[in-house]
């Protein structure tokens, strides 16, 4: 692992550090994975963020170089190779020296004064170990980020009003308040991708340390914005495959091997007749995505 540092002890911007005074105790911590494309939306909303964390996932279109040049300030950590979402983020934790960290995806757009407001939601409520905002498409119509415990009851209705204590919330964007990590840890490093965000919420559910969403904070999210690269095809059997996997691990892991082999099964026979239409009217990129998942399914552990 390589890291260039470029350590700020206080705001370069006095204006910024007026109106949002709650940076000092942040440090925003982005994972990035061929997101070259995404420097430049980066550095505009960070510029002037004293604390920032870069850990790049072995990127091959030049991330590294980019997020420095658009962020002098930030801590750039460089993986040798793709670790996974998790162990990336974990690596950023353990970098940060402030009481909080703000998880942040490429694709999302978190301003200075969204962040602020999150600190001050974790300040009226001083249990919560993680608080989260509205996150909203592109099209301005607010995503589905937040829910309850899936297996307990489905997660319906209309979308959070005020302040909620949730079950789950999505890992795009997540203030953290670094002293009440779970006793494994914030991510389980063996979730590569998708739903260790899950995981770590229900951990903390069970210790009783609350999630919360703060919904008057509206973060814009471009789902799917972070990664490009040279192989889009790739890219999309790399999430089928992901998501399928770690959908059987977390399934193992909290209902136990019986529950976790008859979802494999279940899921396989579904993903293996849907393949079969998609043969007949084909498209690329979902061809590819379900073969990834064909082939997550396939070697999925059903032990945790």
């Amino acid at each position: 692992m390589t890291a260039a540092t470029h350590p700020v002890t206080d705001f370069q911007d006095s204006a910024l550090r007026e109106r949002c005074p709650a940076l000092a105790h942040i440090t925003a911590v982005i994972v990035t994975f061929n997101s070259a494309h995404c420097a430049e939306a980066l550095g505009a909303q960070l510029r002037g963020w004293p604390h920032v964390t870069i850990v790049d996932n072995g990127s091959a279109d030049g991330t590294p170089e980019r997020m420095r040049a658009v962020l002098p300030q930030a801590q750039i950590i460089a993986l040798p190779q793709n670790m996974g979402f998790g162990v990336a983020n974990n690596r950023g934790f353990q970098a940060a020296t402030t009481p909080y960290c703000l998880m942040i995806n490429p694709d999302c757009a978190v301003q200075a004064d969204d962040a602020q407001a999150l600190f001050d939601t974790a300040q009226q409520w001083p249990d919560a170990a993680i608080v989260v905002p509205q996150l909203v498409g592109s099209d301005g119509r607010l995503q589905v980020n937040y829910g309850w415990v899936r297996d307990w009851w489905s997660s319906k209705g209309p979308a959070a009003e005020g302040v909620t204590c949730v079950g789950n919330a999505c890992g795009a964007a997540m203030l953290l308040r670094m002293d009440q990590a779970p006793a494994e840890g914030w991510f389980d490093e063996r979730f590569f991708l998708y739903y260790e965000d899950e995981d770590m919420c229900l951990r903390l559910l069970q210790a009783g340390k609350p999630v919360i969403v703060q919904p008057a904070v509206r973060v814009a999210h471009s789902n799917r914005g972070s990664v490009r690269g040279p192989r889009p095809l790739r890219v999309e059997y790399g999430r089928g495959y992901h998501h399928a996997r770690s959908k059987v691990l977390f399934t193992a892991k909290h209902q136990g091997p019986q529950a976790a082999a008859a979802h494999r099964l279940q899921s396989l026979t579904g993903a293996l007749a849907l393949l079969a239409l998609r043969i007949v009217a084909p498209s690329p990129k979902h061809v590819s995505r379900l073969w990834g998942r064909i082939r997550g399914l396939w070697g999925a552990p059903t032990h945790y």
